[in-house]
Protein backbone atom coordinates (compact mmCIF):
# COMPACT_ATOMS: atom_id res chain seq x y z
CA UNK A 1 0.00 0.00 0.00
CA UNK A 2 1.37 3.60 -0.79
CA UNK A 3 1.51 6.31 1.10
CA UNK A 4 -1.22 8.43 -0.84
CA UNK A 5 -2.95 5.34 -0.48
CA UNK A 6 -2.95 5.59 3.45
CA UNK A 7 -3.19 9.60 3.63
CA UNK A 8 -6.29 9.20 1.16
CA UNK A 9 -8.06 6.67 3.90
CA UNK A 10 -7.09 8.53 6.64
CA UNK A 11 -8.56 12.03 5.03
CA UNK A 12 -12.13 9.98 4.17
CA UNK A 13 -12.04 9.31 7.88
CA UNK A 14 -11.45 12.87 9.21
CA UNK A 15 -13.88 14.28 6.45
CA UNK A 16 -16.69 11.56 6.69
CA UNK A 17 -16.75 12.85 10.91
CA UNK A 18 -16.65 16.13 10.21
CA UNK A 19 -19.62 16.21 7.81
CA UNK A 20 -21.27 14.35 10.26
CA UNK A 21 -20.49 16.34 12.96
CA UNK A 22 -18.62 19.64 12.30
CA UNK A 23 -19.78 21.57 9.17
CA UNK A 24 -22.72 23.94 10.00
CA UNK A 25 -23.59 24.88 6.61
CA UNK A 26 -27.57 24.83 6.08
CA UNK A 27 -26.77 24.19 2.53
CA UNK A 28 -25.53 20.60 3.46
CA UNK A 29 -28.80 18.54 4.24
CA UNK A 30 -29.35 15.04 3.93
CA UNK A 31 -27.36 12.38 4.18
CA UNK A 32 -24.03 13.00 3.26
CA UNK A 33 -21.27 10.18 2.16
CA UNK A 34 -17.65 10.25 1.43
CA UNK A 35 -17.32 7.49 -1.46
CA UNK A 36 -13.88 8.46 -2.73
CA UNK A 37 -10.32 10.47 -2.29
CA UNK A 38 -7.37 11.13 -4.40
CA UNK A 39 -4.85 12.73 -3.50
CA UNK A 40 -2.07 13.98 -5.64
CA UNK A 41 1.66 12.33 -5.36
CA UNK A 42 3.24 15.70 -4.17
CA UNK A 43 -0.18 15.80 -1.73
CA UNK A 44 -1.15 19.54 -2.47
CA UNK A 45 -4.68 18.52 -3.88
CA UNK A 46 -7.01 16.42 -2.90
CA UNK A 47 -10.19 15.76 -4.63
CA UNK A 48 -13.18 14.47 -2.38
CA UNK A 49 -16.19 12.35 -3.93
CA UNK A 50 -19.18 12.97 -1.93
CA UNK A 51 -22.66 11.35 -3.19
CA UNK A 52 -26.26 11.98 -1.35
CA UNK A 53 -29.33 11.06 -0.45
CA UNK A 54 -32.30 13.03 0.37
CA UNK A 55 -30.93 16.84 -0.27
CA UNK A 56 -33.12 18.61 -2.52
CA UNK A 57 -30.50 20.25 -4.97
CA UNK A 58 -27.01 18.13 -4.83
CA UNK A 59 -25.16 21.04 -6.41
CA UNK A 60 -25.89 23.63 -3.20
CA UNK A 61 -24.89 20.69 -1.17
CA UNK A 62 -21.45 20.84 -2.92
CA UNK A 63 -21.28 24.37 -2.93
CA UNK A 64 -21.91 24.53 1.09
CA UNK A 65 -19.05 21.72 1.45
CA UNK A 66 -17.04 23.68 -0.81
CA UNK A 67 -17.22 27.07 1.25
CA UNK A 68 -15.86 24.60 4.49
CA UNK A 69 -13.04 23.84 2.72
CA UNK A 70 -10.89 26.08 4.91
CA UNK A 71 -12.59 24.01 8.06
CA UNK A 72 -11.82 21.00 6.45
CA UNK A 73 -8.27 21.66 5.50
CA UNK A 74 -7.48 22.81 8.80
CA UNK A 75 -8.66 19.59 10.44
CA UNK A 76 -6.65 17.46 7.67
CA UNK A 77 -3.72 19.70 8.71
CA UNK A 78 -4.05 18.96 12.20
CA UNK A 79 -4.72 15.24 11.79
CA UNK A 80 -2.27 14.11 9.05
CA UNK A 81 1.18 14.32 9.10
CA UNK A 82 2.58 15.42 5.69
CA UNK A 83 4.43 18.42 4.05
CA UNK A 84 1.38 19.98 2.28
CA UNK A 85 -1.65 20.11 3.34
CA UNK A 86 -3.54 19.24 0.38
CA UNK A 87 -5.93 21.75 -1.02
CA UNK A 88 -9.67 19.83 -1.14
CA UNK A 89 -11.98 20.13 -3.84
CA UNK A 90 -15.72 18.49 -3.00
CA UNK A 91 -17.10 16.73 -6.26
CA UNK A 92 -20.44 14.85 -6.63
CA UNK A 93 -20.32 11.11 -7.36
CA UNK A 94 -23.06 10.29 -9.04
CA UNK A 95 -22.43 6.39 -9.02
CA UNK A 96 -24.93 5.61 -6.28
CA UNK A 97 -27.58 7.54 -8.66
CA UNK A 98 -25.87 5.73 -11.95
CA UNK A 99 -26.17 2.35 -10.27
CA UNK A 100 -30.12 2.38 -9.69
CA UNK A 101 -30.78 4.43 -12.75
CA UNK A 102 -29.31 1.13 -14.19
CA UNK A 103 -31.66 -0.96 -11.94
CA UNK A 104 -34.34 0.67 -12.93
CA UNK A 105 -33.86 -0.43 -16.46
CA UNK A 106 -32.86 -3.89 -16.00
CA UNK A 107 -35.96 -3.93 -14.07
CA UNK A 108 -38.04 -2.77 -17.32
CA UNK A 109 -36.57 -5.60 -19.42
CA UNK A 110 -38.28 -8.89 -20.18
CA UNK A 111 -35.30 -11.06 -19.36
CA UNK A 112 -35.62 -14.75 -18.37
CA UNK A 113 -33.88 -15.82 -15.67
CA UNK A 114 -32.54 -19.87 -14.63
CA UNK A 115 -34.62 -20.27 -12.48
CA UNK A 116 -37.74 -19.41 -14.87
CA UNK A 117 -39.92 -23.02 -15.77
CA UNK A 118 -38.62 -23.53 -20.12
CA UNK A 119 -41.68 -24.21 -21.64
CA UNK A 120 -42.58 -27.41 -23.18
CA UNK A 121 -41.28 -26.07 -26.74
CA UNK A 122 -38.20 -25.02 -25.83
CA UNK A 123 -37.95 -28.14 -24.44
CA UNK A 124 -38.52 -29.82 -27.61
CA UNK A 125 -35.77 -27.61 -29.22
CA UNK A 126 -33.11 -28.29 -27.05
CA UNK A 127 -33.52 -31.54 -27.80
CA UNK A 128 -33.22 -31.38 -31.72
CA UNK A 129 -29.96 -29.31 -30.90
CA UNK A 130 -28.50 -32.03 -28.93
CA UNK A 131 -29.48 -34.79 -31.82
CA UNK A 132 -27.76 -32.78 -34.55
CA UNK A 133 -24.63 -32.45 -32.98
CA UNK A 134 -24.43 -36.00 -32.02
CA UNK A 135 -24.65 -36.66 -35.97
CA UNK A 136 -21.64 -34.72 -36.38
Amino acid sequence: MERTDRVEEEIKKIVSKLIENGIKDPRVTGLVSVTKVEVSKDMKYCKIYVSMIGSKDNNEVIEGLNSAKGLVRKEIGEKVRTFNTPEVKFIYDDSLAYGQHIEEVLGTLNIKHDDEEISEDDTASDENVQEDNMEE
